[in-house]
């Protein structure tokens, strides 16, 4: 039996759909029965639990070999930074006290770095607090997530801009949220041997340049990558409903992004997903 945290989002649904494509027993934990049913329809079992709630996510772990966790966050407190290290010490306590042996465990790129890094100081914590509570641990360091850009996929249609905080022409590693996913399932259905790190991207490197023109091929129109200045991230984050202290935890990332001073720990070991900007962006139109 495995557990898989977050499939109601994207990695979390790529794990679930994967495990269960390959027959593997299934239990996925949800805030409400609501967002459990497409799953309990599809043949997994449902666990309805909180980070919240120490006691019941507990025994939602419980009896599992393997679990998926991502520690969803809620950019709107004002102490984010402290609130999410909360959140992923109490998943960690949980993690615990279930007794569970393997935890896949969704961080970030530039997890090893532990200052400058905005909201990837959280990951770096949460990889930390479980490296204590768990004998065997499986860290997910992916990079950019392609979804990113289906944000500006309506700008994209009105005004033939595709705003980006990445300077245009600089290539980066992007990875689709599929391809998080099924190297997720597949680490768990392995198992756990000690702590592993996992760094992940796509096929390859792409510019906001090209993100622009695959989706001026798909939709028919001109589209041009438009830089955003960075003194721009605040005020747009904020209008986003993210607090003060994620606004401009985010400003630090693409910060330290434009300096190239977040990158991979060991770029010799990535793994690459399958997945092509092209295919992505296709899918999110």
């Amino acid at each position: 039996m495995f557990v898989v945290l977050g499939a109601t989002g994207h990695t979390g649904s790529a794990v679930a759909d994967t495990l269960l494509s390959r027959k593997q027993s299934l239990r996925i934990v949800v805030r409400s029965v609501e967002k459990g049913a497409p799953w309990k329809a599809k043949g997994a079992e449902v666990a309805v639990a909180s980070l919240d709630d120490l006691s019941a996510m507990t025994k939602a772990f419980e009896g599992a070999t393997g679990l998926y966790l991502l520690v969803p966050p809620n950019y709107g407190a004002s102490a984010w930074l402290a609130d999410q290290r909360a959140r992923m010490d109490r998943a960690a306590a949980a993690v615990k006290k279930s007794g569970i042996a393997h935890v896949v465990f969704l961080s970030s790129v530039g997890g090893h770095i532990p200052e400058g890094t905005g909201p990837i100081r959280a990951a770096r914590y949460g990889e930390q607090a479980l490296g204590k509570a768990v004998p065997n641990l499986t860290v997910l360091r992916p990079c950019y997530f392609m979804e990113n850009w289906a944000s500006g996929i309506e700008m994209v249609k009105s005004r033939g801009a595709l705003p980006t905080f990445i300077e245009p022409s600089t290539r980066i590693p992007m990875i689709a949220t599929k391809d998080i996913g099924r190297i997720g399932a597949e680490r768990l259905m392995a198992g756990g041997k000690g702590e592993q790190i996992v760094e992940l991207a796509g096929p390859e490197e792409y510019s906001a340049d090209q993100a622009a023109t695959i989706l001026a091929r798909i939709l028919g129109k001109m589209v041009t990558a438009y830089p955003s200045p960075l003194s721009t991230v605040v005020p747009t984050f904020k209008s986003f409903g993210f607090s003060d202290e994620a606004a401009t935890l985010f400003e630090e990332m693409y910060t330290a992004f434009s300096k190239g001073a977040i990158g991979f720990e060991y770029p010799d070991k990535l793994v690459r997903g399958t997945i092509t900007l092209s295919a992505a962006l296709q899918g999110m139109v």
